[in-house]
């Protein structure tokens, strides 16, 4: 009876042992590995977030990660790395100015104020679409890269599937609601990683202003919406995004002592702070 009561107490301490052992590390699924670190003590008011060492993609926090959500005006992350990947394949130089189509004049949401027939930078529309969201800025993309608008959001929905971003559906370039105009945490942290890794792109994100060259315009000074390259010690980027259906979501990258981070915040009434508590944790676990 003794011998029972002393290996009953043995097996006690070792699932004693192996509850504590759980508890000290977070598994990333699709894109990452073992986090050998205790969770973070702290809580996020976003209904689906993602963390990942923009290095190596490994997530580091996830939160509801491949449930669907709706990324309102961070699509523009995708616009934006087409174009500058399409700019790149046929060596064209993002200096150019083009003419605005009608069909990017008189676009609802954040604008850029553009007229048909308007003159203007590749580089002044990218600007303007990542700084202040402009949502004409975005169809105007999409015309002048893709030919049509539709061609261009076959384009998106390719280049999504080729990332392995089976989560994503992509409907229209500026991310205006639309029920079938979808995405996941994870599928965003996937998409921003590749535009981060675009020199370009980085230096647009990361602008806190930018002036643009419009002299039939008075809207020619775009200040960066995205607080997180003001206000986050390292922030770099990337994008805002808020419409009433979609709630609030954010994309955010920071760097620091050559650790770079990316989180990915969705449905998230307290988006900014959710985002600097997670790039917060990620410089500490790295």
């Amino acid at each position: 009876m003794e011998f029972f009561k002393k290996r009953k107490k043995v097996f006690v301490i070792i699932l004693s042992a192996l509850v504590v052992a759980a508890g000290m590390y977070t598994c990333g699924k699709k894109h990452g590995g073992v986090i050998w670190t205790a969770a973070p003590d702290f809580s996020v008011s976003a209904g689906q977030a993602i963390l990942i060492d923009a290095d190596t993609g490994k997530v580091l926090y996830e939160k509801a990660a491949d449930q669907r959500a709706y990324p309102a005006s961070t699509t523009k992350i995708m616009t934006a790395l087409l174009t500058l990947e399409t700019l790149e394949k046929y060596g064209s130089p993002i200096e150019q100015k083009v003419e605005i189509p009608a069909e990017a004049a008189g676009v609802e949401g954040s604008s850029l104020y553009l007229e048909a027939g308007e003159k203007i930078s590749i580089e002044d529309l990218l600007y303007g679409m990542m700084l202040v969201s402009g949502n004409d800025s975005a169809v105007a993309l999409s015309c002048i890269i893709g030919g049509t608008q539709e061609h261009f959001i076959e384009m998106m929905n390719q280049r999504a599937k080729e990332l392995g971003c089976s989560g994503t559906h992509f409907v229209n370039p500026n991310g205006l609601f639309d029920e079938n105009h979808y995405t996941t945490a994870r599928d965003l942290a996937v998409i921003t990683r590749e535009a981060m890794k675009n020199k370009t792109f980085r230096k647009i994100v990361a602008a806190r202003e930018w002036n643009a060259d419009r002299p039939d315009s008075t809207y020619c000074h775009f200040a960066n919406k995205n607080k997180t390259v003001r206000q986050f010690n390292g922030g770099n980027g990337v994008k805002i995004g808020y419409t009433k259906a979609s709630g609030r979501t954010l994309a955010a990258s920071a760097s620091r002592d050559g650790k770079n981070v990316i989180c990915v915040v969705m449905s998230a009434p307290d988006w900014f702070r959710d985002a600097y508590r997670l790039m917060e944790y990620g410089f500490d676990v790295l």
